[in-house]
């Protein structure tokens, strides 16, 4: 097991580095190399543990003497539930702790190096952004990715149908707008009605002259 004593991260990357190394080495442990891994849990043994090592290196080991140990420990006796339940479910349990384990790790880190509430945030997510170690493991990592592949067709969808509606009403309120008087015409209204009085006060002035 390689303990925290040899890590010399002091940067929110070089964490998140150590994250991802030991993230790897956890997932090979519980896929690719999961019948070693499984004949290693013996139930007959003592207290062991999973260890996933920055060097994407997997163990199972022991825990460590000292207490408080060099860094946060994964779950203890791991071995023991081993034959008592399906293999698969086993893996899944493990991967569960295996993710709590991580997360413990690097915030202790960021504790332990000084890390403000920004670079706490930035570090959580960048972690956040990878798949967590039991969705690689149940396999809910493939269906979250075509999930999202899907949410985003829809939402392309939805935006071109909004745009759509929107033109179309844009252009049908255009096309509503009432036209304008022509001020000429206004203007031609109001000479006819003089000429119209001045017609109708001669034509009183005469027959006023008759009488």
């Amino acid at each position: 097991m390689e303990g925290g004593a040899q890590y010399n991260a002091r940067t929110v990357e070089e964490v998140f580095r150590d994250f991802k190394g030991r993230r790897v080495a956890l997932i090979k442990a519980l896929t690719t190399d999961s019948v070693d891994f499984f004949n290693q849990c013996d139930p007959e043994k003592d207290n062991l543990c999973l260890y996933g090592n920055p060097n994407e290196q997997w163990a199972v080991d022991l825990p460590a003497e000292e207490v408080p140990p060099e860094i946060p420990e994964p779950a203890l006796g791991i071995n023991f539930a081993r034959n008592g339940m399906p293999e698969k479910d086993w893996l899944s349990l493990v991967a569960v702790h295996s993710d709590a384990w991580l997360i413990a790790v690097a915030f202790y880190f960021g504790a332990r190096f000084g890390f403000d509430k920004n670079e706490r945030k930035r570090l959580f997510n960048m972690i956040n952004e990878l798949p967590t170690i039991f969705e690689a493991v149940s396999g809910t990592e493939k269906k979250q990715v075509k999930k999202d592949k899907t949410s985003v067709v829809n939402q392309s969808s939805s935006k071109g149908k909004t745009n759509s509606k929107a033109r179309g009403t844009e252009s049908l309120g255009k096309q509503s707008k009432p036209k304008q008087p022509v001020e000429d015409e206004e203007g031609l209204e109001d000479e006819d009605d003089e000429e119209q009085d001045d017609a109708l006060c001669g034509a009183c002035g005469e027959n006023y002259g008759k009488r």
